[in-house]
C-alpha cells in the first residue's frame, strides 16, 4: 500500500479471533509497530457494536488471551480488563496454547487475501505496483471479513464463523455507553501540573478557565492519541473540566504532532548559527533547541 506521501509501505495487522466461533471480533491496520494503542483500538472495535450490519461480533469477553509482546502486557492494557470484569491470561513460554488458532488464521489471510492486493509480494518480488491507501486497504479486508471469511465453513469447527457466532441466542455484554469504553481503552493518563498558561501536553498548552483555581496544583489528564484538540483535567480522582488547545482546534493526532516536531527539530539542526542572526525575525525560543551539559533538549519536550 501506499502511505501520505505516495510511498510503498507494509502496514502492520492486529487481529481479535473469538475462540469459541473462530469469528474476527476485529482488527487494526496500522503503519506503526504493534502498540499499546493499537491494541486498544482493537479491542475498543471488537466490544462496540459495529456500523457494517453484517458484522455483528461484538461484546465484552470473558476472558482475553494474549502473547507477551509490549503492547499486550502494559499496566493500561491491564487496568483496562480489570475494569472492564475481563480475565486477561498470557501465554506461557514454550506452551502456545491457542495461538495455533490465530496463525491459522493469518494463514488464511495470506492465502485468500493478500494475493487480491495491488503490490502483492511473493518471495520478496512484487507483481504488481501499489495503490492502495490505508483507508482503502480498511475497506477492503472489512468486506473480507464479512463476505468471505465469516460465512465460509471452518475447517475446524465445521461451521461458519458467523453461524456458530449467532447459535444458541448468545447475547454478549455491553457497556453502558462508547464514551466510557473510550475512557478505559483509548485514553491514555498523564500527571501533569496546572501553570499560570494552562496544561502543557505533548508540546500543546491547554486552556480551561476553571484550571485557574487549580494553578500550582497536581492533576492527571487523559487524553486520546488520535486527536489532541482537547484533554479530559482530574484532581484528586474528580474530573475538573475539558481542557482545549487553541494551537490544534483541527483535530491533530499525535503521532502528525510526532511527525511535524521530529521534522523541526531536523530542520533547526540544519540551520547556521549566521542565517539565524542575519534573519532578524524574533521566533519563539520555546521551539529552539538549547545546551545544557552537551544534551540539546526542548522546551516543549515531556
Amino acid at each position: 500500500m501506499l502511505d501520505g506521501d505516495g510511498n510503498p509501505v507494509r502496514p502492520w495487522l492486529t487481529v481479535i479471533l473469538d475462540d469459541h466461533s473462530r469469528a474476527i471480533a476485529s482488527y487494526f491496520i496500522s503503519l506503526d509497530a504493534p502498540s499499546v494503542l493499537n491494541t486498544a483500538l482493537a479491542l475498543r472495535q471488537g466490544i462496540w457494536r459495529k456500523s457494517n450490519p453484517d458484522w455483528i461480533v461484538s461484546g465484552v469477553p470473558e476472558q482475553l488471551y494474549v502473547d507477551n509482546g509490549s503492547d499486550f502486557i502494559s499496566e493500561h492494557i491491564e487496568q483496562a480488563c480489570i475494569s472492564l470484569k475481563i480475565r486477561l491470561i498470557h501465554s506461557l513460554p514454550g506452551r502456545p496454547r491457542g495461538r495455533g488458532k490465530i496463525e491459522r488464521l493469518f494463514r488464511t489471510i495470506n492465502d485468500m487475501f493478500l494475493p487480491e492486493l495491488p503490490g502483492h509480494l511473493i518471495k520478496g518480488k512484487m507483481l504488481s505496483a501499489p495503490t492502495l491507501s490505508l483507508g482503502e486497504l480498511r475497506i477492503r479486508f472489512e468486506a473480507f471479513v464479512c463476505g468471505i471469511y465469516h460465512p465460509r465453513p471452518h475447517g475446524s469447527t465445521g461451521e461458519a464463523p458467523i453461524a456458530r457466532w449467532q447459535k444458541g441466542g448468545f447475547l454478549p455484554t455491553m457497556p453502558d455507553s462508547l464514551e466510557q469504553l473510550d475512557m478505559l481503552l483509548v485514553h491514555v493518563p498523564k500527571p501533569r501540573k496546572v501553570l499560570r498558561d494552562g496544561i502543557r501536553l505533548a508540546g500543546q498548552r491547554y486552556v480551561e478557565p476553571t484550571l485557574a483555581a487549580f494553578v500550582g496544583e497536581k492533576v492527571e489528564v487523559l487524553y486520546d492519541p488520535r486527536d489532541l484538540t482537547e484533554i479530559h483535567v482530574y484532581h484528586e480522582g474528580k474530573f475538573i473540566c475539558r481542557a482545549l488547545s487553541p494551537e490544534h482546534l483541527s483535530g491533530a493526532s499525535l503521532r502528525e504532532i510526532q511527525r511535524a516536531r521530529q521534522n523541526a527539530k531536523k530542520r533547526d539542526r540544519g540551520e547556521s548559527f549566521s542565517m539565524e542572526e542575519a534573519d532578524g525575525n524574533q521566533e519563539d525560543t520555546a521551539s529552539r533547541p538549547t545546551s545544557v551539559r552537551g544534551l540539546r533538549l526542548y522546551a516543549t519536550d515531556d
